[in-house]
């Protein structure tokens, strides 16, 4: 995948200097983005018969800035800013996933009102690192969340049955989910079955591992009740939605073919039960074409909603 520069009638701004203001805040008022959090506008409500669209940005923070064939994609962060700030001002885009560092810049800039909000929690499992498996919980706590008027945190959760760092991050996963139940508050959890080889993690995305993935997931904590599922889009994704009760998200992920292709295996598994909806970063933020407002507006036209949110 080769990547276009973003499209000129995309961009925010071309100053270099345009998010300078950031910076200053950070340095002489970083309690505002306590502030910010406070006085946004919150998201009415999931409802089911709405999917929600779910924009994730929170690759960087565990050193994951490839994109196709560009190592260092989401290097930029006023470009990846640029590009967020596109994706969320379509009215079809319900929220974030981020980690804090990104999540802290969006209330800066008053672009998360009215939006669905997710934190990254566990960002410790570095792209590459030797004791990858090892995924700690670096970012975004529960009562963290609790306090910026978060819906829910996210946790990447790997089961490598031959590394025996799994354990450690099953039940750091765990305990995160009973933390946000106890604040009712979503957990989001995107599990795989994963290999290492020649050095590197692979995901094991033939449908076998990932319903195997979600026996596991799902079992994880003390309750379930406010737990939800992130899970990629394989093959025979109706077996795959088959193995669980629990709200589902798609995800993205890095894919290898064409858009047009991707959004047409989106657009299946969207309509299969218990899909609530679409969290993706990559594929829309970095299209090919560089257009990401035109990405995004595609990618919500897939988007199922049979009753409509209240106004506010």
């Amino acid at each position: 995948m080769t990547l276009t520069p973003l499209a000129s009638n995309n961009a925010v701004d071309n100053d270099p200097r345009r998010y300078e203001h950031l910076s200053t805040i950070r340095l002489e008022d970083p309690a505002a983005v306590a502030r910010a959090a406070k006085s946004r506008r919150r998201h009415p409500g999931v409802k089911a018969g709405r999917q929600n669209f779910i924009v994730a940005a929170d690759h960087p923070a565990r050193g994951a800035l490839a994109v196709g064939s560009d190592p260092v994609a989401m290097a930029d962060r006023r470009q990846l800013l640029d590009r967020l700030q596109i994706a969320l001002a379509n009215p079809a885009v319900d929220g974030v996933l981020a980690s804090p560092d990104i999540m802290d810049d969006l209330l800066l800039l008053g672009a998360l009102d009215g939006k669905l909000v997710f934190g990254s929690m566990n960002r410790g499992g570095l792209s590459g690192l030797v004791n990858e498996f090892d995924d700690r919980f670096t970012g975004h706590t529960a009562a963290a969340l609790e306090a910026l008027g978060a819906d829910g945190g996210k946790m990447l959760t790997r089961i490598c049955l031959g590394d025996p760092d799994t354990v450690v991050t099953l039940e750091a996963t765990a305990r995160a989910i009973d933390s946000l139940a106890e604040r009712k508050l979503i957990a989001m959890v995107e599990p795989f079955l994963s290999v290492r080889e020649n050095g590197r993690v692979r995901n094991d995305l033939s449908t076998n591992a990932v319903i195997k993935s979600i026996a596991i997931a799902e079992g994880l904590g003390s309750t379930s009740a406010y737990t939800w599922m992130k899970l990629p889009v394989v093959a025979e994704m109706e077996r795959v939605m088959a193995a669980t009760t629990m709200p589902t998200v798609l995800l993205g992920g890095d894919p290898d073919g064409s858009q047009d292709e991707v959004f047409a295996t989106w657009g299946a598994a969207l309509a299969l039960p218990g899909v609530q909806g679409l969290t993706v970063g990559r594929t829309l933020l970095y299209p090919g074409d560089g257009d990401v407002a035109g990405a995004v507006a595609a990618a919500a036209s897939l988007l199922h909603h049979t009753t409509e949110l209240p106004e506010n």
